[in-house]
């Protein structure tokens, strides 16, 4: 085989491998993830570790951060909280920063009513209200297995949603799993 052929196999290969996850990402709810109170994010600031961070959204939906103080993060995606950033680094402190904000953990989910363990858990991309009902230990023997209440924060305020078993879960999501009658 041509050093050629190889290389181009090798490339297509890489492409593939660094494109699909984006890809499953991209076509799930969270491709517009707004942040929220809970979430873990990374800010990194290329060439400026001292400016890099860890940290969790406060209940006020604000971070600190070196430099700028109190930024609100809450109702906004990564993508804006990283031009958020840089918008405020730019100038006095640096010409032109290169900021990535990524999530580390997503705030949890919130499961109760006719389930054997309710409670909050940590939130996993692609879970739906079937593998959040796994999550808490399962159905208890009353549990309707059609009837569910989802609770969800929204730009527009809070919701309620009918939900099935293949309901997408968000993060922050309250999920009410009904009695059954019969």
């Amino acid at each position: 085989m041509s050093f050629s052929k190889l290389f181009y196999k090798v490339l297509a290969v890489v492409f593939i491998g660094v494109l699909s996850p984006l890809n499953v990402f991209a076509n799930t709810s969270l491709e517009n993830y707004q942040l929220g109170a809970g979430d873990e994010i990374r800010i990194h600031v290329f060439g400026e570790e001292e400016l890099s961070v860890e940290t969790t959204l406060g209940q006020n939906g604000k971070i600190n951060y070196p430099y700028l103080g109190s930024v609100l993060a809450k109702g906004k995606t990564t993508q804006e909280l990283g031009e958020l950033i840089a918008d405020g680094l730019r100038g006095d402190y640096l010409i032109n920063p290169s900021v990535l904000v990524s999530i580390i953990e997503y705030r949890a989910f919130y499961i109760y009513g006719e389930v054997n363990k309710p409670g909050g858990y940590p939130f996993q991309p692609g879970l739906t209200l079937e593998k959040a009902v796994a999550l808490a230990g399962g159905f208890t023997q009353r549990a309707s297995t059609d009837k569910f209440e989802l609770s969800r924060q929204d730009g527009d305020g809070k919701k309620t949603i009918v939900a099935t078993l293949v309901t997408k879960i968000r993060p922050g999501d309250a999920i009410l799993v009904k009695d059954s009658f019969f």
